[in-house]
C-alpha cells in the first residue's frame, strides 16, 4: 500500500516517512500501533512522529501496574464454572492478573485483600445456592464477613425463570456485598436459560470497567481483538446433528415407567466427552399440540413472524423456537397486559394461587380459560422464551464407544384437566424419533462430577430411576481402563421385575470385578416402601470405612425427593458410626464437599 498526498492529512515529507515504515510491517505490529494511537489522546500522550521502536518505549512510561481480579464460580453443572473461566481468559488477555476459583475452594479470610471481585453463580432448585457455594453465602450473611469498602464487584447470575426464585443466589450475593461496603464496578446481570447473549455483553461490561484507565490492558484487548476462547465446532449455538443408532424401551411388561436407553453416533463430529458429563438436545414442540394452540389463538399456522431477526410461518416458530408448555410468573405478568379477565388478574396476584395454577399446565390452557386477548401473533411470540435444551447424562464411556454417546432418558407424561401431557423432549423421544433420523445435540462438560484421577480411588454411587445413567459410564470406563479401585452402585427403582435399568450390564461387571459391590432397592415390591437411603443405613458401618479410607460418593437423581433424603442419611451416618455431634457430622460432610469426594448431579 502507497500513501498519496491526494487528500492525505499528512503533508509531503510525513507521507514519505510513512511509505518508507508502512511496507516494513507485519500484521501484528499494524495492529499495535492502531491500538496504540487509538488509545493515546485518552491517555494524553502525545503521537509520536519517531521511529516505531521509541512509540514501544513511550507507552511503556504510561503503563500502569496490572489490575488484578478474582473470580469465584458457584456451580452445580458446570454452566457458571464454564462461564467464569471463560471470563477469566478474556481478562487475562487483557492484561489483568486473573485467579479463578470454586468458591468452596476460597479462603475467605483472603476476601479484605481483593480490589476486584467477580462472581458467577448459578441458583439451584428454589433458589438455594449450588453445592459449592453454600459455604461462601453463609459467610456472607455471618457474623464473620468483614467490612468490604476496598472492594469492587460484579454478579452474573444465570437461573431458570420458570422458578419462582429466578436468580435469586446471585442477587443474594449482590445485594449482600453491597450492604458490606463493596462498589458495584458493573451492574448484575440476571441471565436465564439461553444466557449466550446476556453473559458476552456482562463479560465486555467487566472488561472495560476494570481497565478503563490502564493503557497496558487496552493495548493488550485491542492485541487480542480477533481472538476467540476456546470452543469447539459444535455448541448449543451449532449443534451436531447425531443419527440415532438404537433405540430401546428398559422397562419390562406392566412397568409404570418408559426409559429409553438411546445410542447416538458421533461419527464425523469430533466431540469428546468424559464419564459425567451430559449431552444437550434442543427439542422441539409437539406439532399437534401447536396446531391446537394456534386455532385456539384465532390465528393462522401460516402468518409469517420474526424470532431473533429470522422470519417464519406461525406454526414453525412455535414448534421449532419457543415454549409453550412452561408457564412462569413473569410470563404470566406479561400474558396480563393482554387481557382484562379479571380472573386472570386475581391468579397472577395470588401467590398461592398462581403457584397451584402453572403445576401441570402450559399455555393452551391459558389461552382456553382466560381470554380474550388484544394480541397479535407478533406480539404473541415476543412473549416467549426459546426452548431450553434439555440436558441428559452420558450413559457410556467414550474409551468403549469411541464414535458413540448413549442417553436414559425417562419418557415424561401425566394428565391435567382431562388432557394428557408429555415432557418436551423426553415425549419427542419416545413418541416421535425412530433410529435413523437425527437429534441436535452438544456435549455439556460437568467439572463438578467425575471420576477421580487416581484409579485406586474407591467410589460409592448412589442413583435411583434414570439417575443410574453417569455410573453406567463410570464403571464402563473404569472397566476400559482396568482400574483396581473398589466401586459400590447403591440403585433404586420400583419394581425389579421391570425396573432393573441395564441389569445384565451391571451382572457382568460385577462377573469381571470392574463393579465391587452392588446393592439394588425396589420400593415397590414388599410391604414397605425401600429406598437407596434405607440401603445405606443397612450398611453403614462399611460404608463409613470406605468414606473414611478415601472413598469419593457420587449421588445422582431428584434433588427434593432423592438426594435430599440421601443426604440426610449421609449426616445420620456420619454422626452415628463417627461418633460425631450433629454439628461435627455436618462439617464433617462439608468438608467432603470441599474436596470434591462428594459429588452430586441432581435436578
Amino acid at each position: 500500500m502507497t500513501l498519496q498526498v491526494l487528500n492525505s492529512p499528512f503533508n509531503e515529507e510525513q507521507v514519505k516517512q510513512l511509505n518508507v515504515l508502512l511496507p516494513t510491517l507485519n500484521d501484528y505490529q499494524k495492529i499495535w500501533l492502531t491500538g496504540y494511537l487509538s488509545i493515546a489522546p485518552a491517555a494524553g500522550v502525545a503521537v509520536l512522529e519517531e521511529p516505531a521502536a521509541s512509540i514501544e518505549e513511550e507507552v511503556k512510561s504510561i503503563a500502569t501496574e496490572p489490575q488484578s481480579a478474582t473470580i469465584l464460580y458457584g456451580s452445580q453443572t458446570g454452566n457458571a464454572q464454564a462461564l467464569a473461566e471463560k471470563l477469566g481468559a478474556k481478562l487475562a488477555e487483557a492484561g489483568v492478573d486473573v485467579t479463578v476459583a470454586s468458591m468452596s475452594a476460597f479462603k475467605t479470610n483472603q476476601l479484605k485483600k481483593l480490589t476486584n471481585l467477580f462472581i458467577v453463580t448459578s441458583t439451584h432448585g428454589e433458589g438455594t445456592p449450588p453445592d459449592n457455594a453454600i459455604q461462601f453465602h453463609e459467610f456472607l450473611y455471618g457474623k464473620r464477613a468483614p467490612k468490604l469498602e476496598h472492594l469492587q464487584f460484579s454478579v452474573l447470575a444465570l437461573g431458570d425463570s420458570s422458578y419462582e426464585f429466578f436468580c435469586k443466589t446471585g442477587a443474594d450475593f449482590d445485594e449482600q456485598l453491597e450492604k458490606l461496603g463493596a462498589q458495584r464496578i458493573a451492574p448484575r446481570v440476571d441471565c436465564d436459560l439461553d444466557y449466550d447473549a446476556l453473559a458476552a455483553q456482562w463479560f465486555e461490561d467487566v472488561k472495560k470497567a476494570i481497565v478503563a484507565n490502564d493503557a497496558q490492558a487496552a493495548l493488550s484487548q485491542v492485541n487480542t481483538a480477533t481472538k476467540e476462547v476456546g470452543g469447539s465446532e459444535y455448541s448449543k449455538k451449532n449443534p451436531f446433528y447425531a443419527e440415532v443408532l438404537e433405540k430401546i424401551n428398559l422397562n419390562g411388561r406392566g412397568s409404570n415407567k418408559v426409559t429409553y436407553h438411546l445410542e447416538l453416533s458421533l461419527e464425523g463430529s469430533g466431540l469428546t466427552y468424559a464419564p459425567g458429563d451430559s449431552i444437550g438436545i434442543l427439542p422441539e414442540n409437539d406439532e399437534q399440540l401447536v396446531g391446537i394452540l394456534i386455532e385456539a389463538l384465532g390465528f393462522q399456522q401460516t402468518e409469517v413472524v420474526t424470532v431473533e431477526q429470522q422470519s417464519l410461518t406461525l406454526a414453525e416458530a412455535l414448534q421449532k423456537k419457543l415454549e409453550i408448555t412452561v408457564l412462569s410468573k413473569p410470563l404470566l405478568q406479561k400474558i396480563q397486559n393482554y387481557t382484562v379477565n379479571p380472573d386472570f388478574a386475581a391468579l397472577v396476584q395470588d401467590n398461592y394461587k398462581w403457584k397451584d395454577y402453572v403445576y401441570g399446565r402450559d399455555l393452551l390452557d391459558v389461552v382456553q380459560n382466560y381470554g380474550p386477548f388484544s394480541w397479535n401473533a407478533q406480539q404473541f411470540v415476543e412473549l416467549l422464551r426459546k426452548i431450553p435444551a434439555r440436558l441428559y447424562s452420558i450413559a457410556s464411556s467414550q474409551a468403549a464407544n469411541e464414535d458413540e454417546a448413549h442417553l436414559t432418558i425417562g419418557k415424561v407424561s401425566y394428565e391435567t384437566d382431562g388432557r394428557g401431557r408429555q415432557g418436551v423432549c423426553s415425549g419427542q423421544i419416545a413418541e416421535r424419533i425412530e433410529i435413523g433420523q437425527k437429534l441436535p445435540i452438544y456435549i455439556h462438560s460437568n467439572p463438578n462430577f467425575k471420576l477421580p484421577q487416581d484409579d485406586a480411588t474407591a467410589i460409592i454411587m448412589i442413583g435411583a430411576g434414570t439417575g443410574i445413567a453417569p455410573f453406567r459410564s463410570f464403571i464402563e470406563e473404569r472397566a476400559a481402563r482396568e482400574a483396581e479401585g473398589k466401586s459400590w452402585l447403591f440403585f433404586g427403582d420400583q419394581h425389579f421385575v421391570t425396573d432393573y435399568l441395564y441389569q445384565t450390564d451391571w451382572q457382568g461387571w460385577i462377573k469381571d470385578g470392574a463393579l465391587t459391590n452392588l446393592t439394588t432397592a425396589f420400593s415397590r415390591d414388599g410391604d414397605q416402601k425401600i429406598y437407596v437411603q434405607h440401603r445405606l443405613q443397612e450398611h453403614a458401618k462399611e460404608l463409613y470405612e470406605w468414606i473414611e479410607q478415601g472413598a469419593i460418593i457420587y449421588v445422582c437423581g431428584d434433588e427434593k425427593a432423592m438426594a435430599a433424603d440421601v443426604d440426610k442419611m449421609i449426616h445420620a451416618i456420619v454422626a452415628e458410626q463417627g461418633g460425631k455431634s450433629a454439628e461435627q457430622a455436618a462439617e464433617y460432610v462439608s468438608s467432603l464437599k470441599q474436596q470434591q469426594r462428594y459429588q452430586r448431579d441432581v435436578y
